[in-house]
């Protein structure tokens, strides 16, 4: 028996990758709830969801089951929930379309920079600060809007916040964005050899 390719296939088989996939299957039965307008329901998905990222996370570095997969799936499944929340709040007048335009604009530009450092051999560049701030602040934002809409009692309180968060996660987001572009600019400048990726961290 091929043992190497038996222990390939148990490190893709681990409970982490497990929860993102099952994580990844979510997503369209969020983003059908909340077109439905079944704002409670979506809210519990977003919740089991948010607890299986915190686990998948947890047993990744507590059981030393940090995989490459893992590390794809993980912030895929991420993406593709803040897209279906977007896109669902931004179908049913919500969310301001603009809004929703400007922030899945950004990661398509950021794609786009991706691209080009993969055509000129080089790997992604480092996550700095400000993008992981401004991510937690759309990924804080988002369900707070949902929050709102699935228990209208506590909008007074939470719509404020999340919009506050919604709109300075966007311009966070794109400042970030132009960050990683002007990093792009310089390492292929300088072919990498006087390159700082750290110095916007």
């Amino acid at each position: 028996m091929d043992t190497a390719g038996r222990s390939g296939t148990s490190r893709l088989l681990t409970v982490p990758n497990l929860l993102s996939l099952a994580r990844l299957a979510l997503v369209p039965v969020f983003m059908w709830l909340l077109l439905r307008g079944d704002d409670v329901l979506a809210l519990v998905v977003l919740a089991v969801a948010t607890f299986t990222d915190l686990l998948d996370g947890f047993i990744a570095r507590r059981f030393d089951q940090i995989t490459r997969l893992g590390q794809l799936l993980d912030p895929a499944a991420d993406r593709l929930f803040m897209l279906a929340c977007l896109l669902g709040l931004a179908a049913r007048d919500i969310l301001p379309w603009w809004l929703a335009a400007l922030i899945v604009s950004r990661d398509v530009f950021l794609i786009v920079v991706g691209i080009v450092l993969v055509n000129h051999g080089y790997g992604p560049l480092p996550v700095h600060r400000l993008g992981k701030i401004a991510t937690f602040c759309l990924f804080y934002s988002l369900p707070m809007i949902v929050l709102g809409q699935a228990l209208p009692a506590v909008a007074p309180f939470t719509d404020p916040i999340g919009w506050a968060f919604a709109l300075w996660g966007a311009f966070l987001y794109w400042w970030a964005g132009i960050l990683y572009a002007i990093q792009t600019g310089r390492l292929l400048r300088d072919g990498g050899a006087n390159a700082r990726p750290d110095r916007i961290r």
